[in-house]
């Protein structure tokens, strides 16, 4: 391959890289610089902090929720592709093979889907 194909992408990344510390530049520059007690102090939607952040931990469902959309967008991003080049794969005569990858990533989130399920981890209490 020659770098002149590269070179779009290569040009992107640079004028990100130059818009992202153009940014934090600005903000540091130009941005106020005058904290205060109540501005140092953490937020909790409006209110006065409770307890230090150490002391409360959050339950096991919220990390298995997130886990679980975190699974199902990926699931996403792998299921729609392939429905979009099925037509070509089985054109080449690879229809068979890729159902079969397919069907056999969807019995594996099936398979954790219903565990968890199973275990309670989609019930709030």
């Amino acid at each position: 391959m020659l770098i002149a194909n590269y070179l779009p992408l290569i040009l992107l990344v640079l004028v990100a890289v130059a818009v992202v510390g153009g940014i934090i530049f600005a903000a540091e520059f130009f941005g106020p610089k005058n904290p205060t007690r109540e501005k140092l102090m953490p937020y909790e939607s409006g209110s006065d902090p409770l307890s230090e952040p150490q002391a409360s931990r959050f339950s096991v469902k919220f990390y298995m929720v997130a886990i679980s959309f975190i699974l199902f967008d990926l699931e996403t991003v792998f299921v729609i592709p392939w429905a979009m080049s099925w037509r070509e794969s089985a054109a080449m005569g690879h229809g068979f093979y890729s159902f079969a990858v397919m069907a056999l990533f969807l019995a594996i989130l099936t398979i954790g889907l219903v565990y968890e399920w199973s275990q309670g981890g989609l019930e709030w209490d």
